[in-house]
């Protein structure tokens, strides 16, 4: 027997130590709930557990990232809404300039709203804004835009390029007799005597084959094939038709029709009846309507037209080549949505938003304040095109919109699968912890009952000194 080493207390004491750790351990796993409260608990899972909770954040804000996108893309796409509300309207009245019946003063009461609609639509563009980013303004630097061609109502084929666009008159389309509109007027090309002459040669060679009758300036003469000769309504021959042709003489046969052109004054307009013209005259015009309608919107460089140097033929027609006008604008705001949670640029969104105010819709200045309607005419095709301009914005939003919000949906996924497994490696499993408590608990009495049995087994050497 022993008093300096009682060896049963101290290993009772040892094991108690040990379970009271235990004991410790389990206490702070329950009570903050984490398997893991320090590397020494799970260095792996910690490790694992931390780059987990690295993305599981990363993707919080790249889903707050993307909402935040959708905000600033429907707060840009609610503005151009009454932007087309406004352009929709100056649709109208351009609509409504363009008739006949109105008066001057009904023009200048259309061109004042429209002029105010104009305003507005630069001004939404100048202070729609979100979270201090001007969203329709543009972004820095500027850009020339090129205005749409337009064919001003005239017949023929236009081609629209980059930079440039070519009107074509057909051929045979400025032949004499045909009849043209030019700037909402109807035109009859005039023509020669020789051409009306020809028409009665024509007319001869099938009266050859069958009685063939034409009318010169409201006389009927008939071509007979008994006689090879032409006649009066009388029936008396006349020898002479061809004389009886002159400077302002209407040849008609058959569906052709011919006016010899009066033009004693060389405009290409006859003396007599302003609606005759000559080709060359009908190109002028046409120039010049081609020029106004491609004018609208161009606020930088004005667009020009020129006419094929070599003129109308009947054979190839007559080509134009606008060079379109232009407005210089601001440069597209672009913008890029981070909506992952690495460094890849291939997690960026990119929104591209043009300046959307009157000088890039092409409107700016528009006018419809003229004697004849023919500019709210033109400013129709103008609207047109700027509202094709929104609506091809509108669009670009709302596919970029539609995307951001598959892309939240599926970040949210993401985060709710990663969180599940960084909360089983990370969080304590409440029922079996308890159950590990409760055992620990449990030793830890036992301990502490056998540390006290020990502790009165060096009792028995007290007998001995008795």
């Amino acid at each position: 027997m022993v008093v300096q080493h009682n060896m049963q207390a101290a290993n009772a004491n040892r094991m108690l130590n040990i379970t009271t750790g235990a004991q410790s351990k389990s206490t702070e796993k329950l009570s903050s709930g984490y398997r893991i409260n320090r590397a020494a608990d799970d260095a792996a899972g910690l490790s694992i557990s931390e780059k987990m909770r690295k993305q599981i954040k990363g993707l919080d804000k790249a889903s707050s990232n993307a909402e935040d996108g959708v905000s600033s893309v429907q707060t840009a796409e609610g503005a151009l809404t009454e932007v087309h509300s406004m352009l929709q309207r100056m649709n109208e009245l351009a609509v409504q300039a363009s008739n006949g019946t109105n008066s001057n003063t009904d023009r200048s009461a259309i061109q004042d709203e429209i002029s105010q609609l104009t305003t507005e639509i630069d001004r939404v563009a100048e202070t729609t804004k979100f979270n201090e980013t001007y969203l329709l303004k543009g972004g820095n630097g500027t850009k020339d835009v090129y205005m749409n061609g337009h064919d001003a109502g005239l017949k023929g084929t236009l081609t629209d390029n980059a930079t440039t666009a070519t009107f074509k008159v057909a051929a045979g389309a400025l032949d004499a007799g045909k009849s043209v509109t030019i700037g909402g007027k109807d035109y009859t090309i005039g023509g020669t005597e020789a051409e009306a002459k020809a028409l009665i040669t024509k007319a001869a060679g099938d009266g050859a084959k069958a009685d063939a009758s034409i009318t010169i300036d409201g006389t009927t003469y008939t071509y007979k094939t008994k006689t090879n000769k032409w006649v009066d309504k009388d029936d008396k021959e006349v020898t002479d038709i061809e004389n009886k042709v002159k400077k302002g003489s209407t040849v008609k046969y058959g569906s052709d029709s011919v006016t010899v052109l009066n033009d004693n004054k060389t405009t290409g307009i006859d003396d007599a009846n302003s609606s005759v013209i000559s080709a060359a005259k009908a190109v002028e015009l046409m120039t010049n309507e081609l020029t106004a309608a491609n004018n609208i919107g161009a606020t930088k460089n004005p667009a020009t037209v020129t006419a094929d140097a070599a003129g109308y033929t009947a054979d190839n027609g007559i080509e134009f080549t606008i060079g379109k006008g232009t407005a210089e604008v601001a440069d597209k705001l672009s913008f890029s949505l981070h909506v992952g949670s690495d460094a890849d640029m291939t997690n960026k969104i990119t929104v591209g938003i043009e300046t959307m105010n009157s000088s890039y819709l092409g409107i700016k200045g528009l006018n419809v304040n003229d004697d004849s309607g023919i500019a709210g005419t033109y400013a129709i095709d103008a609207i047109s095109d700027a509202l094709q301009k929104v609506s091809e914005q509108r669009s670009s939003l709302g596919a970029v919109q539609n995307r951001l919000e598959h892309t939240i949906d599926n970040l949210d996924n993401v985060v709710e699968n990663t969180t599940t497994a960084e909360s089983r490696i990370r969080d304590t499993d409440m029922a079996s912890e308890m159950v590990n408590y409760s055992k620990n608990n449990i030793l830890a009495q036992a301990g502490q009952s056998m540390l006290a049995q020990a502790n009165q087994s060096n009792q028995g050497v007290l007998s001995l000194l008795q």
